[in-house]
């Protein structure tokens, strides 16, 4: 096999012919590309799942909460013994994420991190310990939501199956994305919400095998919710119509709005994680677990629409979207302190639904100012309401595609693409200009900087995988001959996919904009020369507003 490098026309690579032969090979399959959507499609099975099983748990488990603490409303005693309860559970979410330190939290930075081969979680333990912390957090009535854990569960599932059939490393980063979609499609019973979150998020790649393979999971995954638990989105938003062009300034203002409460909520998230329950040192992580338990208990007997996840502010904001001003106000502000203290926390749980509740109660609030100031039709307060949705999201995590395609399968409509595009646009850009960190981005951060490197994520040393990568416009690498860029000592240069034309590449080779480049890496070396490759493959539009989550 000849390789292309940058200091001559073309040599052998310095590995093994046979390994180089069998990876190259097996990407150009056509019978490989069968088998990955195959094995894609299993994962989307076994993690569709565990997430059914999960979500079925959660509900049960927030019934039977809603039962007990509804009887000892009146009877002190009963109170009391709700608060033995509560430690009790406390405490037995603790022991668990002593025994695995991978659970705290959503699990999507865990699942990010893994997938880039900076940590290796066991599949097994995270599996059985984030099933059961959901569950009990869920029955003591955190303000925690169930995809951010489904995300993860999805993900170790995607893992399983890759060692079952005993797969390389590079696979097994692709079957996790399959499984992170599948866990997202079962949340949220919204397969191309999972497709894009999974690409848009984690991955960060758009080729044709991972898509198929993505897409095949996260469907297979959402066909197996629909057949146990229906075919009903978790959160079915439904309008009339779409709001007269002529009254697009107010969906230009609503970005405004969202881009800057985007912000707001990731500046809260972090400060009360570093510089209040930073402040907790000793008796970790009971001292900081406790609070939320300890809020959740005066919440249910005083505010249980604020426990959980928000499916109560659900089934309130469904009923009549047109509530009192001031109630809107009070369950918003209260849902973000109360989400705010249970997820920075550390507890096992994520903050997706809280999020999605958080934009429909501000959606509604910002649809009834502008009604009573502008005589409006009530009808279109459900608009803004889905449109808050997209624009929260999108100022939150900066994946406006994913925002875009959530409020669309949410409402099962077109009508409203337009207007949701827009304010995801402008949140998007607004939460940017204001140098917040987009909120995964910053707990991956957090996270690679607190744990060490795992020599084993990376698989056996000296393995070999294929990433690759598009010369934008504009690039560093746009118009170079091969054998004048200075290429990573492990990296070498496969093919250069032009316009659909392969091209076996030489050291006299000039790259141009959009050319596809294929590229075989060291495991050792993977994460520096994936970041060398990502810096000198950007377009001239990229700047240091538009960060990479690594």
């Amino acid at each position: 096999m000849v390789l292309s490098t940058p200091s001559s026309v073309a040599v052998p690579i310095k590995m093994p012919e046979s390994e180089a032969s069998q990876s190259l090979k097996k990407r150009f399959s056509s019978r490989y590309q069968l088998v990955l959507v195959g094995e894609g499609l299993l994962v989307g099975i076994f993690g569709g799942a565990a997430v059914t099983l999960y979500r079925m748990s959660l509900s049960a488990a927030e019934r039977f909460l809603r039962f007990i603490t509804g009887l000892a409303v009146g009877h002190p005693l009963a109170v009391v013994g709700w608060f033995a309860v509560l430690a009790v559970l406390c405490f037995i979410v603790c022991r668990l994420m002593l025994w695995e330190p991978y659970t705290q939290g959503s699990g999507i930075p865990q699942t990010d991190a893994e997938v880039m081969g900076r940590i290796n979680m066991p599949w097994h333990r995270v599996m059985v310990a984030k099933f059961v912390e959901g569950t009990l957090c869920a029955f003591g009535g955190l303000s925690l939501g169930r995809e951010g854990p489904a995300v993860q569960l999805g993900a170790v599932s995607g893992k399983a199956v890759s060692r079952g059939f005993k797969r390389g490393r590079g696979e097994e980063r692709l079957l996790m994305t399959c499984g992170a979609a599948a866990g997202m499609s079962a949340a949220f019973s919204a397969p191309l919400t999972g497709v894009l979150f999974a690409l848009e998020e984690i991955h960060k790649e758009f080729t044709a095998p991972l898509i198929l393979t993505v897409m095949a999971s996260s469907v297979a995954s959402d066909f197996l919710v629909s057949q146990v638990l229906g075919v009903s989105p978790v959160l079915k938003l439904v309008f009339l119509r779409d709001l007269p062009h002529a009254d697009y300034l107010t969906v230009c203002a609503l970005g405004v709005v969202c881009g800057f409460l985007g912000a707001l909520h990731n500046k809260g998230m972090f400060d009360c994680q570093d510089k209040l329950y930073g402040r907790i040192k000793k008796y970790l992580p009971y001292s900081r677990i406790a609070i939320p338990f300890a809020i959740a208990g005066v919440a249910a007997f005083a505010f249980p629409q604020l426990m959980c996840g928000g499916d109560a502010i659900i089934e309130l904001m469904t009923s009549h979207y047109n509530q009192p001003l001031l109630l809107l106000v009070g369950l918003l502000v209260g849902k973000y302190l109360f989400t705010t203290v249970s997820f920075a926390s550390g507890a096992p749980g994520g903050t997706l639904f809280p999020l999605v509740v958080m934009g429909v109660l501000i959606g509604a609030i910002f649809g009834t100012c502008v009604i009573d100031l502008t005589g409006m039709p009530q009808e279109y307060i459900a608009n803004f309401v889905v449109m808050g949705v997209a624009g929260l999201f999108a100022g939150v995590v900066r994946a406006p595609v994913t925002a875009v395609v959530l409020a669309f399968e949410l409402t099962g409509s077109l009508d409203a693409l337009l207007s949701v595009t827009i304010v995801s646009i402008i949140a998007f850009l607004v939460a940017n200009l204001l140098e917040i960190d987009p909120f995964y981005e910053h707990l991956l951060a957090n996270l690679l900087g607190s744990t060490p490197h795992d020599p084993q994520s990376n698989g056996k040393a000296g393995e070999k995988v294929l990433h690759s990568c598009w010369v934008g416009a504009g690039s560093q690498l746009e118009g170079k001959l091969i054998r004048d860029i200075d290429w990573p000592r492990d990296v070498r240069v496969v093919t250069v996919d032009r316009a659909g034309q392969e091209i076996v590449p030489t050291g006299s080779t000039r790259l141009l904009a959009l050319d596809e480049i294929l590229l075989i890496m060291n495991t050792d070396t993977e994460d520096e020369s994936q970041e060398w490759v990502w810096n000198v493959s950007r377009g001239s539009i990229t700047s240091q507003n538009f960060p990479r989550s690594t």
